[in-house]
């Protein structure tokens, strides 16, 4: 797994074992040639995040922020690393840890 373009282009990204099944490029890729005028300086929310690719994704072609929301901590911490490696203080950056759906 890679970012694929930007400020972070070709930075290997860790993903999470048994938690998460990552965007592959072509689809992020594909995701981001439809969106890409919207991306810059935008707020991106990526829910059930796992390794947390699309959100490094328009964080790297110039989003403003993002969240990142997971319920298992395997893939927040995940998160966490492969926003220092890719050497996050360009970006301003939220984790949440929790559920994503109430009971009924």
């Amino acid at each position: 797994m890679r970012i694929i373009a930007g400020k972070a282009g070709r930075i290997a990204i860790k993903v999470p074992a048994a938690v998460a099944r990552p965007t592959t490029d072509f689809v992020r890729q594909a995701l981001f040639s439809i969106i890409n005028e919207r991306v810059e300086n935008a707020r991106i929310l990526d829910l059930f995040a796992g390794s947390g690719a699309l959100g490094l994704e328009a964080l790297s072609r110039g989003a403003k922020a993002c969240t990142f929301v997971d319920e298992h901590r395997q893939a927040t911490s995940v998160i966490t690393e492969n926003l220092t490696k890719s050497t996050s203080q360009w970006w301003s950056c939220g984790e949440i840890r929790g559920s994503h759906f109430s009971q009924a």
